[in-house]
């Protein structure tokens, strides 16, 4: 017997643990729909907290609520050109994993060096208004990245690292083919690639990021970035 569908998928699908990071903007989310989460291994979560703020030290427990209620004062005081303003971390295992509400520097090349430094840091970003993207780096070099719409094109000092896990998950690897993916009645499937990356992640990280982690209690800080 098959096992049951969901979304045109089978309850095995690795994905389908993470089609809540894919909710639409009419959709009730958590996360909505700009947002980056990154998995750290090496650091706890002040460090993680310390290094998105320069080295300072000014963070706070909080639940995911008064997060998001620091983000969206930081949004009106600046029109949200600088992203949420603050991250909000919890431990996940060997790893600290840290979310930026609307914001998007985990995967700034730039910036991902500075919190990659002595450390590995996984990092993806669901960006509705410009691209997603997932990014990997190790002791402040850029291992391999990827906007996830053309997994085909990769860059980084390794971009064929994570090749294996990503054929696991279906991900188009060859320039021949197209760039993103078609269902069986030929409809492109856009709404699968975050969810399909954070199932990467998971198989990086061996932490699989579930609607219930926003329970966690959350280390917060503001992000010097701008």
């Amino acid at each position: 017997m098959r096992p049951a569908t969901m979304a045109g998928m089978t309850t095995a699908d690795p994905r389908a643990p993470f089609e809540w990071l894919a909710a639409s903007e009419s959709q009730a989310s958590p996360l909505g729909v700009l947002f980056s989460v990154a998995f750290f291994r090496g650091l706890d979560r002040s460090e993680v907290v310390r290094r998105f703020n320069n080295g300072e030290d000014s963070s706070q427990e909080l639940d995911f609520q008064q997060l998001n209620d620091r983000m969206v004062e930081f949004l009106g005081k600046t029109d949200g050109g600088s992203g949420g303003g603050h991250v909000g971390v919890f431990p996940a295992g060997e790893w600290s994993v840290a979310i930026e509400p609307c914001g998007f520097w985990a995967t700034d090349s730039d910036v991902l060096a500075d919190l990659s430094r002595g450390c590995a840091v996984l990092a993806i970003t669901r960006h509705d208004y410009a691209r997603h993207s997932l990014a990997y780096a190790i002791d402040s070099t850029l291992v391999t990245a990827h906007a996830l719409e053309i997994p085909h094109i990769r860059w980084g000092t390794d971009p064929d690292r994570l090749n294996d896990y990503m054929r696991e998950l279906g991900m188009v690897l060859d320039s021949s083919d197209n760039e993103i993916d078609w269902d069986a009645a030929g409809n492109t499937t856009y709404n699968i690639l975050v969810p399909r990356a954070f199932a990467l992640a998971a198989k990086v990280t061996g932490v699989s990021f579930t609607p219930d982690m926003l329970n966690e209690p959350l280390l917060v800080g503001p992000i010097a970035y701008r």
